[in-house]
């Protein structure tokens, strides 16, 4: 197996600099890259054929790669630039009324909290973040402290698969299951997913599920999907309206055909998911992630130790896969941010979420443990040398 100083010459990434923060943003291989840039001279080339034809058909074979990695219908998926317009798009197609709930966390992502809040103001519907307190010690009290406020106006559940802010993996197959036992509509935030963890929607069966390729699948950046399921897809709307808009399209082809043609845009992107896969398979990619998920597991308990705090949830791969968040004292996260990558070279965020500060850390295959030991240390030198932590 390659050794990690080898790993990282397949990526872009500044040499100088201790990455620690694939959640955000993702990075892309040196192959993926090429071929990404590959895509691109084609569409340059011949702008007319490559919108028109051979491009779409590199698109509909993309799409099943897709498809068959996270087991869907190719039919029932599209993809999108990020998962926060793939929520866009369904949040705008909700028929809901006035006085109807959302039932969600108060562990989901920023952006997609502000879209829930938007839609909710102007249309009088109540989304309700259901309080889970941290840590969470196993799965029955997360369930049981979100089920805590589900009330007869509930009509969808939203949540993440895995947590942004505090990196948690969430038992969204429960979720997904007994909100379709009662009739509520269920959709799920896989941004950190695919890749990271095994995808499976069939088994999952949720309502509405995004995911991001660009993160841990290692696509370039504006690659991600929506998968909405048969009895479903139909009521979902373009939140742009193009050429795929019509009449004439018939009710099996409508889904793609409203949502994936969305006016001029370089979606050379999407078109890498298949080299992405050859990626995966070339460089024995699973078995580098299983070292990163260990090398993560091993350190999380004695970072937090380090900094007077305590993990999240058991330490084990049913919470935790390649990204963990630990909870700090910090007045000041943004400074704390910054110190850590102007005077030590290291990039991590410092979050700010539902009122608390966490240091969150990502592991991917082109870090090792001197880079994590550095972090340590680093840690030790600020608390001894500031008041940030």
């Amino acid at each position: 197996m390659m050794q990690t100083e080898d790993i990282k010459k397949l990526f872009y990434l500044n040499k100088e600099i201790i990455y620690l923060n694939h959640g955000s943003f993702g990075a892309c291989p040196k192959p993926i890259f090429r071929d990404y840039q590959n895509w691109q001279i084609q569409l340059e080339k011949n702008p007319v054929e490559f919108f028109t034809k051979t491009g779409k058909e590199a698109l509909n074979e993309s799409r099943k790669k897709l498809a068959d990695y996270i087991n869907c219908n190719e039919q029932d998926l599209v993809y999108m630039p990020n998962p926060t317009t793939a929520i866009n798009t369904v949040i705008n197609s909700l028929n809901l009324k006035a006085g109807d709930e959302i039932l969600s966390t108060n562990q989901e992502y920023g952006a997609l909290v502000n879209t829930w809040n938007y839609y909710c103001k102007k249309h009088q519907i109540k989304y309700l973040p259901a309080t889970i307190s941290l840590p969470i010690l196993d799965k029955q009290k997360f369930l049981d402290q979100f089920w805590s406020a589900l009330s007869s106006k509930t009509k969808v559940v939203f949540l993440s698969h895995i947590t942004s802010a505090t990196s948690l993996i969430l038992p969204v197959k429960e979720i997904i299951d007994r909100a379709r036992e009662l009739g509520i509509t269920s959709i799920i935030d896989g941004a950190h997913a695919p890749g990271q963890i095994d995808l499976n929607i069939k088994d999952l069966d949720p309502d509405v599920y995004t995911g991001a390729n660009h993160k841990w699948l290692l696509a370039p950046k504006g690659s991600s999907f929506l998968y909405v399921k048969k009895s479903f897809k139909n009521k979902i709307d373009p939140l742009i309206v193009s050429w795929g808009y019509s009449d004439e399209v018939n009710n099996e082809n409508q889904f793609q055909e409203y949502l994936q043609y969305n006016g001029t845009r370089d979606f050379s992107a999407y078109l890498t998911t298949p080299a992405c896969f050859k990626f995966i398979v070339d460089y024995s990619w699973e078995k580098h992630k299983l070292k990163s998920r260990k090398l993560l597991l091993h350190f999380y308990p004695i970072i937090a130790k380090e900094l007077n705090s305590k993990v999240l949830c058991p330490v084990n791969e049913k919470f935790v896969a390649q990204i963990c968040s630990i909870p700090i004292t910090c007045q000041q996260p943004e400074e704390l941010k910054n110190l850590l990558f102007n005077k030590y070279k290291i990039e991590l965020p410092i979050i700010v979420n539902d009122n608390k500060v966490y240091l969150r850390i990502s592991v991917q295959a082109y870090n090792n443990t001197l880079e994590i030991e550095t972090l340590i240390n680093t840690l030790k030198d600020i608390k001894k040398s500031t008041n940030y932590i």
